[in-house]
């Protein structure tokens, strides 16, 4: 065979390899578009709505809470977790040692969905034992959806603030497992905590910031381990997100 034959040979056998590749790679993603179901595209569309409608004071808080979670009992989550990529997502995954790790997935582009969304979203991922901390949210409505493992979930109507405690009233005090959900608004359980009771967890969870125009958005660490007060109330000190991690994380 002359150099340039093999040169030929060469440049058809890399050219042929290339073409394959790229078909390979283009049907995996057809495929992967295959598996995305419309229904999880509108379902998140769904969500959208009615954060914009909070956010355009279309609608009270606790009223979304209400619509948030009758979407929430009604998702796919096998095709949500296809739609999130969710085996990627966890690939080669690290835990924290303290508290939860926030795994930030890319919704793909899919036909019926905002490509800019007005809720932000994450996965919170966390070993045995370890806790997304007790905390309060300022001007947020958040919502949380059990993609894997068990948790014991915690909730608190915020009652009052005062200089440095929060006086608190326990709503929830429950085990959550996969499919299980809450909100969180300014008027309804706004003190959570969830801690993971398997081997690892996965909470999905979206939050509307913002949702009165002009104040902050934020979180508000407590200690819930405080003092008991009458009517089932306590007085909770407003501490730091260190310490809150050291407590509880």
């Amino acid at each position: 065979m002359t150099d340039l034959t093999r040169r030929g040979f060469h440049r058809e056998t890399l050219s042929s390899l290339l073409t394959f590749s790229l078909l390979e790679t283009l049907f995996h993603a057809d495929a992967f578009a295959a598996e995305i179901k419309p229904i999880t595209a509108k379902w998140l569309a769904d969500l959208n709505q009615l954060g914009v409608d909070l956010r355009g004071a279309k609608m009270q808080q606790v009223d979304w809470q209400a619509k948030v979670e009758t979407l929430f009992d009604q998702v796919n989550l096998p095709d949500l977790m296809k739609f999130i990529d969710f085996e990627q997502l966890t690939k080669n995954l690290e835990f924290r040692d303290h508290g939860e790790k926030s795994l930030r997935p890319q919704f793909p582009e899919v036909e019926g969905l905002p490509t800019k969304l007005v809720f932000g979203h994450q996965v919170f991922a966390l070993k045995k034992d370890r806790s997304v901390v007790p905390h309060g949210h300022d001007n947020m409505a958040t919502a949380f959806l059990i993609l894997k493992g068990d948790f014991h979930g915690r909730h608190y109507d915020r009652l009052n603030d005062e200089d440095k405690h929060m006086i608190l009233k326990p709503t929830i005090d429950k085990s959550f497992t996969v499919g299980g959900y809450s909100t969180i608004s300014d008027y309804k359980d706004n003190v959570h905590w969830f801690q993971a009771t398997s081997e690892t967890g996965f909470i999905f969870n979206i939050h509307v910031l913002n949702v009165v125009e002009g104040r902050r958005s934020g979180r508000r660490y407590v200690d819930p381990a405080g003092e008991k007060l009458s009517g089932g109330r306590i007085r909770a000190r407003k501490i730091g997100a260190a310490e809150a991690y050291k407590l509880y994380g």
